[in-house]
């Protein structure tokens, strides 16, 4: 279980909490409301009564993609699988290949002594968690690769088991028995990863290895972490970068270490997933949302999106 402490300056009551709801005025009105990826308990006491109410009230419930659809679940596992026939050890260089390998083994190795005794006693394993995460690497694209190993730290593997807040939101909408929608298609999520470049790719692969190699060998911190994300979310700080990369989940890359022409290629990206995963995806998004409003004048919905967005 975790404890709920906030250190928000200058405090506030919790009914006084910035909350990450916004109304669109109509009659009825509509709602915008900003999710964050991590476990639902280290926000949900943090989230003001009057978004609460405002998700109990609505009559649709709209998210980025439906979760709860076994069929979105599986189109997002297939769009991160190598074409059929080929394994990572084919188009990885030899070197990142061994080190992805190693590191893996090492991520193996510690999990049970990352898992908590909550999560235990919710019978859940480290090598089955091992294997819900990691289980097909060998056959997934690299740049996913390259996600799920920028995710599997400490921390991370410490929030398993518990839904994040839009999932938790779809099951509770569900329960509800209220009206559910998304305004995304998998592949519209999935492409833009996809359709990074093969040497930007390995060199994003090759950078997460290194930072990850780093914080094993003691000598790196990372400039932001989880504990950080929530804390800014629960305060309602809307105005951090750091929103921006819960939203694509993807590591940041630019730092002032970096060789001339590898900070060029890290510019490259980070532009690439600004333009691809946020610029594109709010217009979109927003399209969508405005034929929507426009299609069904008499209901009230409720939007939940990435906070970051």
């Amino acid at each position: 279980m975790f404890v709920l402490t906030q250190l928000c300056l200058p405090l506030p009551q919790q009914s006084e909490l910035n909350s990450f709801l916004w109304t669109i005025k109509r009659d009825p009105p509509s709602y915008f409301f900003g999710t964050i990826h991590v476990p639902y308990t280290r926000v949900w006491d943090f989230i003001p009564e009057n978004s609460k109410k405002a998700f109990q009230q609505s009559h649709i419930i709209y998210f980025e993609l439906d979760l709860t659809d076994p069929y979105t679940i599986s189109a997002l596992n297939s769009c991160q699988l190598l074409p059929q026939g080929e394994n990572l050890q084919d188009v990885l260089p030899h070197d990142i290949y061994h080190r992805l390998k190693r590191h893996l083994e090492y991520v193996k190795l510690m999990m049970p002594s990352w898992m908590t005794p909550d999560q235990r006693g919710k019978g859940l394993y480290a090598d089955y968690l091992f294997n819900a995460i990691a289980g097909n690497w060998e056959r997934k694209r690299p740049v996913w690769v390259m996600l799920m190993v920028n995710s599997l730290t400490e921390v991370d593997v410490k929030s398993r088991g518990v839904p994040v807040l839009d999932l938790y939101l779809a099951q509770e909408a569900e329960r509800l028995k209220k009206q559910t929608g998304a305004v995304e298609k998998v592949e519209e999520q999935c492409h833009p990863l996809n359709g990074l470049n093969f040497s930007q790719v390995v060199f994003a692969l090759n950078q997460t290895l290194l930072q990850q190699e780093s914080l094993r060998a003691g000598s790196f911190q990372i400039p932001y972490t989880t504990e950080d994300l929530i804390k800014h979310y629960n305060c309602g700080d809307l105005s951090s970068i750091i929103f921006n990369h819960d939203t694509s989940q993807v590591p940041n890359f630019i730092n002032a270490t970096l060789p001339a022409h590898e900070h060029i290629t890290a510019q490259e990206i980070d532009s690439y997933f600004r333009q691809e995963l946020i610029y594109k995806r709010n217009e979109r998004m927003g399209r969508r949302v405005k034929n929507l409003l426009e299609e069904h004048p008499e209901k009230t919905f409720f939007f939940a999106f990435g906070a970051g967005m």
